[in-house]
Formats: structure tokens, sequence, C-alpha cells
């Protein structure tokens, strides 16, 4: 039996699991005012939002080291394999949620959680890389990232609805059981890599293969160069990579995290107000990877280079992001009629920003380094963003305490926090990675 465009089925199918990543992940932030009053009944807002900020640092620091565990994971044993060990605990740890009882058992269920589930990155990463010629993998990271978009999309009514109908526990065993059942068209369809599948045509293998070299000249894949992960360290377009994942990924998670709080602390939201408008900013996520990544296919097919392509569409992506946080550092319109709309397009506006710019960074250590390396260095970036992510969602109880009057809560400080990151990025791709282009063994910061 022969597929045609099966690198497309596959990528659709990373897509789903993502999806249900962000279905799984999303859950506690939308059944926690659920959680708190059922669990911690005696504590104030401050003291449960501080629970909360705990819960989702454990969670982002296993997240953090999780992809550098997952990077070396699937280098090691490929796509199909590693996906199946990741999205597999991280269902069961999903069901787990169900019986935890305070604060300990959920940190080490989310741990567990955060650990798995982040292996769907440097995952898609190295399946990236392994099935796509590099001027379609921009587009293909955009379809995957875009299913980060649609789980927010998804995930915020469809779990409030949920919990509308069924006790917190029973929601969190529902939807584990949704990543076990993806693991069956996983395991069928996606049985050997590119190279050796029985189902891929003569002509796409052909397609996929040649499109994957470096360089018109490097026609022996042997010949790539392969730093190991001390080498990988000493080139400064690695930290370059590095540096702009620390610095942009923040500003997703702000939002991943402290969406339903926020609009529940600063604009009054309650759980049918969130169901009803919290998915539109993931709207614009969507639309954002999308634009990204068909952005990218289209300079490239003008001829464009891939430093060219890629600095265009990251710093396209940083300028929309700038002035919408910039909008957000007062609470917009919160005496008219239409206040609820104006923040959640607002957001929907960031969030296109986010995921114009994060898809043609994700593809950068494909663009650098051999496929040996791809994950190592997909798994340290992951690592890096996700650090810096713990720390922001731990300085937002601080930054948003209310004021000791009025009770008002303002997020003024994190938004401009995030401006300042969106800066920071730009910095680190323009200057660490003066060419995005095949490095080579003697490209050392040194």
């Amino acid at each position: 039996m022969k597929m045609k465009n099966l690198r497309w089925w596959v990528i659709a199918l990373i897509a789903l699991a993502t999806i249900i990543n962000y279905i799984d992940r999303q859950a506690l932030s939308v059944l926690w005012p659920s959680i708190a009053t059922d669990l911690f009944p005696d504590a104030t807002k401050l003291e449960t939002n501080q629970i909360y900020a705990t819960i989702s640092v454990i969670f982002v620091f296993s997240y953090a080291f999780g992809q550098a565990i997952f990077g070396k994971i699937f280098d090691w044993l490929g796509s199909r394999l590693g996906f199946v060990l990741a999205i597999g605990v991280w269902s069961i740890a999903t069901i787990l949620h169900a019986f935890a009882q305070g604060v300990a058992s959920f940190a080490i269920f989310r741990s567990i959680l955060g650990i798995a589930e982040a292996g769907n990155w440097p995952g898609a990463t190295k399946s990236n890389a392994d099935w796509f010629p590099a001027k379609e993998r921009a587009l293909a990271q955009g379809i995957f990232n875009s299913g980060a978009a649609v789980g927010g999309i998804i995930s915020i009514p469809l779990i409030a609805w949920l919990a509308l109908h069924n006790s917190w526990e029973t929601v969190f065993i529902l939807i584990g059981a949704i990543g076990l059942l993806w693991l069956i068209p996983w395991v069928i369809l996606v049985k050997a890599p590119p190279k050796t599948h029985p189902w891929i045509t003569a002509e796409e293998r052909e397609y996929i293969l040649t499109g994957q070299k470096k360089s018109e000249v490097d026609e022996n894949e042997e010949d790539e160069y392969s730093p190991t992960t001390t080498q990988l360290l000493k080139h400064k377009q690695s930290w370059g990579v590095i540096i702009a994942s620390a610095a942009i990924d923040p500003i997703w998670w702000l939002f991943v995290v402290w969406t339903p709080i926020f609009l529940s602390d600063v604009y009054g939201m309650e759980l049918a107000d969130i169901a009803q408008y919290g998915w539109v900013p993931y709207v614009g996520a969507m639309f954002g990877a999308w634009f990204g990544g068909l952005l990218a296919q289209n300079r490239f097919n003008a001829g464009w280079s891939t430093d060219k392509t890629r600095k265009l569409v990251i710093t396209l992506g940083c300028l929309i992001m700038l002035p919408a946080l910039m909008l957000m550092v007062q609470p917009l319109f919160l005496d008219t009629d239409y206040k609820y709309i104006s923040v959640v397009v607002t957001m929907a506006v960031i969030l296109f920003g986010f995921q114009t710019a994060i898809g043609n960074v994700q593809t950068l250590p494909s663009d650098l380094f051999s496929k040996d390396s791809v994950g190592t260095l997909a798994g340290f970036a992951g690592m890096a963003a996700k650090l810096a992510v713990a720390g922001l969602i731990a300085l937002v109880p601080i930054l948003t305490t209310p004021d000791a009057i009025t009770g008002v809560i303002t997020y003024t400080p994190v938004f401009i926090i995030g401006a300042s990151l969106a800066l920071i990025a730009l910095f680190a791709v323009w200057v660490l990675i003066p060419k995005v282009e095949a490095v080579k063994p003697a490209e050392s910061s040194k």
C-alpha cells in the first residue's frame, strides 16, 4: 500500500497530539476555581492564586527539564517510539490528577505531566527535520503549532462545559483518556522514517531526502556536521536559539497559565463568561501559526535565502506583539459595553504575533545543524525557555498583589516584562545568529 503526501498525515497527527497536549494542560487553569473551593475552602483569593502559581511553577520546571531529557530521547529512539513514550505517560498523569488531595499530590502529578508533555516539542522538531525538506519546515511547524492554538480554542469552552456537568475529577479522567486513544493511529501510520517507510511513494521519498540537503555540494548525509553536546554549546548560533526561545516563550505561557484567572481578577468574568470569550485569543494564535508558516514558504518560493526569510518572519511577529502588549498595560475599556471582546481581541493580536514568530524560531535548530543534533538543541532551547517561564509565572502573584486600599488587581508590570522579552528575542536572533545557514565546525564562540 502506498500513501500520497504521507508527510502531511504525519504532521497532522502531531498537530492532533498538540491539541490534546493543550487540553490536558489547560484543564487546571479552567478547573482551578472549583478545585480551590473544594480543596482549599478557607484560603483567600491571594492564597489560592499563590498555591496555583506554585503548582504551575513546578509543572514548568518539570517541563523545562523534560524538554532536555526528551530531546535526547527522541535523538536516541526516533520520533515513533519517542511520541509513544511521551503521550502515553502524560495521558496517565492527566488521569491521576483526579485523585489529587492537596498541594503535594497536585505537584507530583503535575510534575509527571510536565516532564512527559515536554516531549511534544523536541519530538515535533525532530519529526519535522525527518519528514520535510527545508523549504517546507516552517509551514509544517506552523501546522504543528496551530495545534497549540486549536487546543487553546477547544480546551477552555470544552473543559468549562464539562465542568458544568461533571465533577473536576471526572473531567481529568475524560481528557486523559483521549491521549491514550491517539496512540493507535500513530503506531499504525508512523512505521519508519521516510527513507525506509513501506507506504511512502518513491517520488515523495526523493522529494523529502533531496530537500534536506544543507547545500547543493553536500551530497553525502554522513558528511554533515554533527557536533557533540559540548561542541554544540560552543557555537554562538546555539545560544542565539536558546536565548531567543527563553525570551519569547514566556509571552505565550503567560496567557496559557493565567488567562482564565486574569479575566476573572481584572474583568470579573464568571466561568460561563470565560467559556464564551476565553477561546478568542487562541483564534489569533491559530491564524498566526498559519501565517508565519505560509509567509516563510512564500518567501522561499520567491527565491529568498533561509537567513532573510527566517529573520523577516521572526521580526514581523515580534513587532506585531509589541504594541498589543503595551495596550494590555492598563485594563482596556473597563467602562464600556464591549470590555470583554476588546480585551480578548487584543490578546488575540499578541498571540497572532507570537505564533507568527515562534514557528520560525523553532525551525532554527534544523536550519543550523544536522538531524543528529536537532533534538538536542531543541531540547536545550526548550529547557531554557521553560526556566524563564517558571520565573515569570512565579512573579505574577507578587506583581499583581491587590491594592491595599482599593483591592484593585493590575497586571501592568507583567505586560511590561512581556514587551521587553520580545525585544530580547529580536536581539538574540539578529546578533547571535549572523546568518541562518548550516554551521561549520570552525564557527564557534571561541
